[in-house]
């Protein structure tokens, strides 16, 4: 067992999730080869220690020797600007921060998962930043964070969708019932 985090997922009622060191460990090698040292050079670390997007969030920078930047709330990008290189965030608070005018324009890369992602908000990220690619990230907490992912790249005609699955994992799309 590496960890114990707890989540209400689908249903709304808490329950524990038992994490294993394999399990982080995976999450962990595929995003370093998944994303370029210069998108993780100085990574925005402004989840909860409580929620999943802070394995993410903290661990993978710290694993391949790049900085974290901690801030409080992803909100006070708004107020005090910095250099940062990644932003993992959820879509409704990243439509918040550039809402504000928070998001750094010189960010490379921006991360969302746990909400379904528009295409608006990825046209918006790109006409507001400098980003050359947002991703999009899905994942129950059970999986260690993200199951699948999907690259879009600027100037690339990608319609959001949930991706391929990540590194050494397998994805099954069941029917109604349960049938592949």
């Amino acid at each position: 067992l590496a960890y114990l985090i707890y989540t209400s997922g689908s249903t709304g009622v808490p329950k524990g999730v038992a994490i294993e060191h394999r399990n982080t460990v995976n999450l962990l090698r595929w995003a370093a080869t998944a994303f370029a040292p210069q998108a993780l050079a100085r990574t925005l670390f402004a989840t909860s220690l409580n929620f999943d997007l802070a394995v993410y969030e903290c661990l993978l920078p710290l694993s391949v020797g790049t900085q974290v930047h901690l801030v409080p709330h992803l909100l006070d990008l708004a107020q005090q600007p910095c250099e940062v290189s990644l932003i993992n965030t959820v879509p409704s608070a990243m439509q918040a921060l550039l809402q504000a005018g928070g998001v750094p324009r010189g960010v490379t890369t921006v991360n969302l998962a746990g909400e379904p992602l528009t295409q608006a908000l990825v046209d918006r990220l790109f006409a507001a930043t400098e980003a050359g690619m947002v991703c999009n990230l899905y994942g129950p907490s059970e999986t260690t964070t993200y199951s699948t992912w999907l690259a879009i790249r600027r100037g690339e005609t990608t319609a959001p969708h949930i991706g391929r699955p990540i590194a050494h994992t397998a994805v099954y799309i069941l029917d109604a019932q349960r049938e592949p």
